[in-house]
């Protein structure tokens, strides 16, 4: 028998995977194109589709996407967190080894010690970067946690905003088929 969308238990399917409290509260009673085309916070849907198994690199190239929010945080002359995501997409495209993303990964995390007030922004800016060789989610998800800068409607703000980041990198046909294959398990 296959698999369809309407077969999919969003709420079996974060349970298996384990997604925090909240998300499953917010996703209760939707069904999986509601969520993704609804869903405010780009961090809980990059996770989603990490541990779908999405593609590594169209995850790094939302992640980048989003951490690109957190660039206006960034001290004047700073370049280490734009150079950090340049080489995670570079590395998307082929253009770029793992070696260098590492390195200017570590570069970023230096900028984030460096500069308190940048902390978040060049952090954002490292995890987007680590992306490529860790868990694309983890990372994606700090990305968009530092974009926001602030707390409160700022931060809604910047969750909505990496939200439809990630709707423009990720279609819903990928996370259907990959929610299907997960559910076939």
């Amino acid at each position: 028998m296959t698999t369809t969308d309407k077969d999919i238990d969003l709420s079996a399917l974060f349970t298996r995977l384990d997604a925090c409290h909240e998300a499953r509260e917010w996703a209760a009673g939707k069904t999986l194109e509601q969520a993704w085309a609804e869903c405010p916070r780009g961090d809980w849907m990059l996770w989603l589709a990490g541990h779908l198994d999405i593609d590594r690199k169209v995850l790094v190239r939302a992640a980048c996407a989003c951490a690109r929010l957190a660039l206006p945080h960034v001290p004047a002359g700073e370049l280490r967190p734009l150079k950090s995501i340049e080489a995670a997409e570079a590395w998307t495209r082929g253009e770029a080894t793992i070696e260098d993303v590492r390195a200017a990964a570590d570069a970023a995390w230096a900028a984030a010690w460096a500069a308190s007030t940048a902390a978040g922004a060049a952090s954002a800016a490292a995890n987007a970067a680590r992306a490529a060789e860790e868990e694309a989610w983890a990372a994606a998800c700090a990305a968009a946690w530092t974009a926001a800068g602030a707390w409160g409607a700022a931060l809604a703000s910047k969750f909505a905003e990496c939200a439809e980041i990630v709707r423009e990198h990720v279609s819903y046909e990928l996370i259907a088929e990959a929610a299907r294959r997960e559910a076939a398990k």
